[in-house]
């Protein structure tokens, strides 16, 4: 435990929810009448970021309003966090990829980014998390005033690994992926998902937890500083339901 706080400061990095963002009751609209995402949606960076954010717009495209997401060697997530809802229900989405990333490997720290990705965000019950996991959050916790969820699943487009493959993220074992759509057959075209989040947290994380928590915020979002690479991608109608 000797890198403690090095890893929790990582932990926190990867994890964290801007608390400025404000809770809301329920998921507002991703793309509203403006230009730029409407509050409570925030973009949220890494502690004292010295890269580039990955930028978020509202456009217009194929007659839908959409987010775009631009990755270029940068980092960011679009966060929308939520008052805990102990029933998660489905989460519902259509996204499409203009271009992907041609080098990632969520395998590995050095391919770790994403072309797209939704994730959730869950208030898993502490004394459920791993010890040395729980050390390392209460510490991350500590140095931020942003939430630290305790367990992070991230739905992701990748351009390599199989639909259907679930691993951890190479940094953390307190975000996992699960990847939706692979490959570069479906580029520019729009694809629904409509996920039951209480039986895809049990898929991922029922090795070390026996109850579905409250979901607690929800993210989209892109990232190509490990890869040093470049993507676009759009989220639309991103809606959470009973």
């Amino acid at each position: 435990m000797k890198n403690l706080p090095c890893i929790a400061a990582m932990v926190a990095s990867l994890l964290l929810a801007s608390a400025g963002a404000g809770a809301a009751g329920t998921l507002e609209p991703l793309a509203g009448t403006g230009r730029s995402p409407p509050a409570p949606w925030r973009v949220v960076g890494l502690p004292n970021q010295t890269k580039p954010l990955t930028r978020f717009s509202v456009v217009d495209i194929d007659g839908r309003r959409a987010v775009k997401i631009e990755a270029d060697s940068s980092y960011g997530n679009l966060v929308h966090l939520l008052a805990p809802l102990p029933v998660p229900g489905q989460l519902a989405w259509q996204w499409r990829v203009e271009l992907p990333l041609t080098d990632t490997d969520l395998r590995k720290k050095s391919g770790d980014d994403t072309e797209v990705k939704v994730c959730v965000f869950f208030d898993e019950p502490m004394e459920k998390v791993p010890f040395a996991d729980r050390q390392i959050l209460r510490l991350a916790r500590s140095r931020t005033t942003d939430v630290v969820p305790t367990a992070t699943l991230c739905y992701v487009w990748d351009s390599h690994l199989k639909a259907g493959t679930a691993l951890p993220s190479a940094f953390t074992g307190r975000l996992r992926y699960l990847v939706l759509q692979s490959g570069t057959d479906k580029l520019d075209r729009w694809v629904g998902e409509r996920r039951d989040l209480a039986a895809d947290f049990m898929r991922l994380f029922g090795d070390e937890c026996d109850v579905v928590p409250p979901v607690i915020g929800v993210a989209v979002g892109a990232d190509a500083d490990n890869t040093q690479s470049r993507s676009i991608a759009y989220v639309s109608r991103l809606v959470l339901e009973p």
